[in-house]
């Protein structure tokens, strides 16, 4: 699969943290990339299903729908949300779900490809979020899974566990002013 785009050069955002020496930006989702969408989401979810006794092309066939139903289900609930593709330089790296509300910011997912994890482009990701819902006097709500080892990082930034649901918990960060190194993000 080869995705293509343009990077407009106005909206491109240097990475200041020395770690992180990629271009990264958001930028709408469009239906050419909903194959992306799709590889990141079966690259979350393959490992989990690894020794369930499922052939490979099982695997990926589940989890193929299981994306359909997923996105469906999205933006069905979440109305007025932006799903964006998260860029590092010209290549899409993963994709972050969000909605901006009139009480609080929803991040309804963020997830990057295998490659780029460990890169710290969630956690620039996260203090670009979290520097405008402090500005705007937001708190922000999340759900995450509750082995996902990302929950220290949602500490470090000041979340909470608030709750369960199935397999997932609820993190909520209340409105108020952010510590951490601010950041912005061309396209949030």
């Amino acid at each position: 699969m080869s995705i293509t785009s343009v990077v407009p050069s106005e909206v491109a955002y240097l990475a200041d943290d020395a770690n992180v020496h990629e271009t990264l930006f958001l930028r709408a989702a469009t239906p050419a990339d909903r194959g992306f969408l799709r590889t990141v989401f079966v690259s979350t979810r393959a490992q989990e299903f690894a020794s369930s006794g499922l052939s490979a092309p099982q695997i990926t066939a589940l989890l193929v729908e299981q994306f359909d139903v997923q996105d469906t289900y999205y933006r069905r609930h979440y109305p007025g949300a932006r799903f964006d593709v998260v860029m590092n330089g010209g290549e899409p790296v993963g994709r972050l779900y969000h909605h901006w509300g009139e009480v609080e910011l929803r991040i309804i997912d963020i997830a990057l490809m295998p490659v780029q994890r460990g890169a710290k482009i969630g956690t620039r990701i996260m203090h670009a979020l979290i520097t405008q819902t402090a500005a705007r006097g937001l708190p922000t709500t999340l759900y995450v899974e509750a082995a996902n080892p990302v929950k220290s990082l949602y500490q470090r930034l000041g979340f909470r566990k608030r709750g369960e649901n199935g397999i997932y918990e609820q993190w909520h960060r209340e409105a108020g002013p952010f510590y951490g190194a601010a950041a912005t993000l061309a396209g949030l």
